[in-house]
């Protein structure tokens, strides 16, 4: 018998709220599933299980605002057998008195792991049809399911109209679904998005980077010229749904650069280093009315240029509409980050702890450059590197911008 406890989803977070069950007593589970939905200062996330088994009991009720670490439910490990007498599940420590289960709360958009860099990578958007599709809770879609409802048929109260649980059981009463509960109104921005309390959020988690991670900085102008022509010649072939964007190479090439100085990839917990076998590269995603998050594309190492595409586009769509794991959110080793098209020259980050590296590419724009013997105007960008130097010193991280220049000037090999 196991207990699945109340994950940590930041290194700022203490505590956090559970929305909504997305399981019951007796379902069988697999290493994977959802099983939850847990709100915190970076909105609402999805919570995955890492073990298979069955639900013995859900000791948590939504509603519940608790520590890390209270347990949430009990779980029975396939094919073990449950005593006659279980062992009483460990109390939670003291918490802050919790005011009774109201109406489902929406998953709000998630809000940022705290980044010092800003902006999105360039030319990152959802795909096409997102924004025209039905917005709903994991839960309210199993209800609508189960009820034979059309999603499109409700009204939906949730952020950006999202339907809820309590929109699909109001719908079913032919009452009117009740507007999301709050205690307090939320700051300008995204609806439901309390833009307050994302910027403690980044405060405290800043705040700490700064003070425990001795930060290096370096810069270097890389010639995009190359990258950009062959770019503009892959997609004149591709229809639009298939075309890359420059996000998709600068992505390819920082991955691939990183085995050459592997140790920029891991994580410095409990005092000490760990490097990563696997690359689950953070990237950065603009939220519409303000803020950043930045999900993992997992195991970035072993996606092509193409998969890397679908993956940038997946996670732009899942971020705008709240559908983030908890491992997207928590496993990342190394973070990008970029200004788009339309921002300034260069962008110097802040790490986001447990991580030992952040890389910021400013926006590409024309400058003079020296080529063949003379000055042409050619389409440069600067990359730049936060790295912390208990792990990495300058010389190692000026052989990993050199790297991403020498692989973007080569892209039909990425």
């Amino acid at each position: 018998m196991s207990i699945f406890t109340m994950p940590s989803l930041g290194a700022d977070m203490e505590e956090g709220k559970l929305a909504e069950w997305l399981v019951a007593p007796g379902d069988r589970l697999a290493r994977g599933d959802i099983v939850a939905v847990v709100e915190t200062q970076k909105g609402a996330i999805e919570i995955e299980i890492f073990e298979s088994g069955e639900v013995v009991e859900l000791i948590a009720a939504p509603g519940q605002t608790l520590p890390v670490g209270a347990p949430l439910a009990r779980i029975r490990k396939l094919g073990e057998v449950e005593d006659e007498t279980p062992e009483a599940a460990p109390e939670p420590e003291p918490a802050a008195p919790v005011t009774p289960p109201t109406p489902e709360s929406a998953p709000s958009a998630p809000r940022p792991p705290s980044h010092g860099a800003s902006g999105a990578l360039p030319g990152a958007r959802a795909p096409d049809g997102v924004e025209a599709g039905v917005l709903a809770s994991p839960a309210a879609k199993a209800r609508a399911a189960e009820a034979g409802l059309d999603l499109a048929e409700i009204t939906g109260s949730g952020p950006s109209g999202a339907v809820l649980l309590a929109d699909v059981e109001a719908h079913l009463k032919g009452a009117t679904a009740p507007a999301k509960a709050s205690g307090k109104p939320a700051a300008k921005g995204k609806p439901g998005l309390d833009m307050a309390e994302m910027r403690r959020a980044i405060a405290a988690a800043m705040s700490r980077a700064k003070r425990e991670i001795p930060h290096y900085y370096l810069s270097h102008r890389i010639d995009l010229q190359p990258a950009q022509d062959w770019l503009a010649a892959t997609n004149a072939e591709r229809s639009p749904d298939r075309r890359l964007l420059m996000g998709a190479l600068l992505i390819r090439a920082t991955v691939r650069a990183l085995a050459k100085v592997p140790e920029l990839n891991g994580r410095f917990e409990g005092g000490d280093y760990a490097p990563s076998d696997t690359i689950n590269c953070g990237m950065a995603v603009a939220m519409r009315g303000g803020g950043l998050i930045a999900p993992a594309i997992m195991d970035a190492r072993e996606k092509s240029l193409d998969d890397i595409m679908a993956a940038m586009r997946d996670l732009v769509a899942r971020t705008r509409t709240g559908r983030l794991r908890n491992s997207e959110i928590t496993q990342g080793t190394v973070t990008i980050s970029s200004l788009g098209e339309n921002g300034v020259d260069a962008l110097f980050g802040v790490i986001y702890p447990p991580q030992v590296a952040l890389v910021g590419f400013g926006s590409p724009r024309p400058a003079p450059v020296v080529h063949d013997g003379s000055v042409a105007a050619r389409v440069c960008v600067t990359a730049t590197l936060a790295a912390d130097h208990r792990v990495s010193d300058g010389r190692r991280g000026a052989t990993f911008l050199a790297e991403i220049d020498r692989l973007l000037q080569e892209p039909d090999t990425l």
